[in-house]
């Protein structure tokens, strides 16, 4: 099975898992290798199997799938985990990436898309659902005062980002691979990645899914 992204699914609901489990056996890129019904059981499978990617549902029995997401990164950072849920709420999305999920995406994306995202993540690349990035936006760009001196006072703080830089990081925010900012901006994918490594160095994070947390809480895209 090498070179095939190894994937473990997690999803209360057995028809909705059996559903999904049988169109992504029907990529040979993919290869599911592990099913869990609740939170505990995603956690001790995350440990036990190693997979790749994780695709992890929120509303599950016994821990639910915000806080399985946080225990499995911490045990296992290397882990992609893909929150797949109807959950839109701007809390649950804000929790799940300050928590280590690399994508965020609602249960009617399209299958080409959701092998797409699977694919970006496994190599390093975070991705909000259209229908949350703009949620996410809005309310974090309230007019409350307290919202824009914090707007100000990190744009102040990290005044050293290029205007280039800002465009990447706003394209980091909105899940872009590095092939996908350079094809964006018009550079080349070498160029992209170099933005990507100063910005993440200059926010002081360890990498571009921390840096779009970042950016996303403080307002600064």
């Amino acid at each position: 099975m090498e070179g095939k992204t190894k994937i473990l699914m997690v999803e209360d609901h057995k028809l909705l898992r059996m559903g999904l489990k049988s169109i992504l056996e029907k990529y040979p890129s993919i290869e599911v290798i592990g099913e869990a019904e609740d939170g505990e059981e995603a956690i001790e499978m995350a440990k036990r199997l190693k997979p790749d990617v994780i695709l992890m549902d929120i509303g599950l029995p016994k821990i639910d799938g915000l806080q399985a997401t946080k225990k499995i990164k911490e045990s296992n950072p290397n882990i992609k985990i893909i929150i797949l849920t109807s959950h839109t709420d701007r809390k649950d999305v804000l929790q799940a990436i300050s928590y280590g999920a690399s994508a965020y995406a609602v249960k009617d994306i399209k299958t080409d898309y959701l092998i797409m995202v699977i694919n970006s993540v496994k190599e390093g690349a975070i991705w909000f659902d259209p229908a949350i990035a703009p949620i996410v936006r809005s309310k974090n760009m309230s007019d409350s005062s307290d919202k824009v001196s914090s707007r100000s006072a990190f744009k102040a703080e990290h005044a050293n980002l290029t205007e280039r830089e800002y465009e990447v990081l706003k394209l980091v925010v909105d899940g872009r691979s590095n092939a996908e900012i350079a094809d964006e901006l018009k550079i080349s994918e070498h160029t992209a990645k170099a933005h990507v490594c100063n910005i993440i160095q200059k926010l002081v994070v360890d990498d571009r899914t921390q840096a779009a947390v970042k950016a996303i809480k403080e307002g600064l895209v």
